[in-house]
């Protein structure tokens, strides 16, 4: 029987992650989970616990709405907190439901390429294991590529001239990178887009407002499940900034653990599980890098962030910056963050000016 490949969404990363399996499994079909929308979040509520975390509930979702379409192989990547023992409890819902299907969990804290080659044999690529290191180094590249032209989008698209044009030069860019299968196609892309950032327009004051944005990983990455929130921030004029990246969190987390323990200061001891502890560094390092304000993103009930919030109010204190908290959950009301957002943005502007007026 011909398989079917499917896989939850996360921010703009099924670009490369179709790209991946498409190269994987050349035999089989691809098919990615339709955009996120309401309907996703009430599939997954509907048959999710109560008490697990909004993430699981959007993946849920994604899940069924694959089935649905015909997808008999899913593919979750958990890990890093309780996340990493929900994909037996998602596999066992969708059982319940009727559902028949094959449940693979490609990354369950190991990232070695031969584990995961294994993995793959068994769903049944072709490839040999020269080729699979291949294709994983491509994507690989196109993660990090991806993540530092999003990166320079985000901390610039607040100040651009004629509205939408980074929108419409990222939607270009994802296209082209969604059909590169070379690493001299794959460095093309990157240059071109580079040149197409440089050459938009933009107006952006030497003392703007920066705001970072620091918190659980889903929340932060998935704009749907955090109601488009850097592109509210984009629409006042604001430069955001945002560090936990998929490249950041398999290539970098682990490796510089003590430094970022170091670099948290009085704050930590101990690392606190997940994003916590990377919560509670970048917001000092933050702070100490002169920005304006912070905005903490969780799911409620999230242990970790839950952990770092104390930390968070002790560098707010001692920094005088002020702290946006948001924990998201199935209810979460669209208005109440926007209106949060832009009482926010008040109180960044009357401080900056206070600030202005006593120099």
């Amino acid at each position: 029987m011909k398989k079917i490949i499917s896989f939850p969404h996360m921010g703009n990363y099924h670009v490369p992650i179709e790209a991946l399996l498409k190269l994987i499994f050349p035999e089989h079909t691809v098919l990615t989970a339709p955009k996120i929308t309401k309907k996703t979040l009430e599939l997954g509520s509907r048959f999710s616990p109560d008490f697990v975390c909004v993430p699981f509930k959007y993946n849920l979702g994604n899940f069924i709405e694959s089935l649905d379409r015909g997808a008999n192989v899913l593919i979750q990547a958990g890990g890093g907190c309780r996340y990493g023992y929900y994909a037996e409890v998602q596999e066992a819902i969708l059982r319940d439901l009727g559902y028949k299907f094959e449940f693979v969990k490609l990354i369950g804290g190991s990232v070695k390429p031969l584990d995961l080659y294994k993995k793959c044999k068994k769903i049944g690529t072709c490839l040999s294991f020269e080729r699979f290191l291949y294709c994983m180094l491509l994507i690989i590249k196109m993660v990090k590529i991806i993540d530092d032209i999003e990166a320079i989008i985000r901390e610039n698209i607040g100040f651009e001239e004629q509205k939408g044009s980074f929108d419409k030069l990222q939607s270009e860019f994802l296209g082209e990178m969604s059909t590169v299968r070379s690493f001299h196609g794959l460095f093309g892309v990157q240059k071109k887009y580079k040149r197409l950032l440089v050459s938009i327009k933009t107006n952006k004051p030497k003392d703007c407002l920066k705001v970072g944005v620091v918190g659980e990983l889903y929340t932060l990455m998935e704009p749907f499940c955090n109601y488009f929130l850097e592109k509210e921030l984009a629409r006042n004029k604001i430069q955001v900034s945002r560090y936990i990246t998929v490249t950041f969190l398999l290539f970098q987390k682990t490796r510089r653990m003590n430094k970022t323990l170091r670099a948290a200061g009085k704050y930590l001891k101990y690392t606190i599980g997940a994003d916590g502890t990377d919560s509670v560094e970048r917001s000092k390092t933050l702070a100490e890098a002169g920005y304006d304000g912070l905005i903490h993103l969780k799911p409620f009930g999230c242990m970790p962030e839950v952990n770092a919030m104390p930390m968070l109010q002790n560098i707010s204190r001692d920094y005088k910056i002020p702290i946006l908290y948001f924990s998201f959950d199935s209810l979460t009301s669209e208005t109440g963050v926007k209106t949060r957002l832009e009482a926010f943005y008040d109180m960044l502007m009357m401080k900056k000016e206070k600030e202005k007026s006593t120099l």
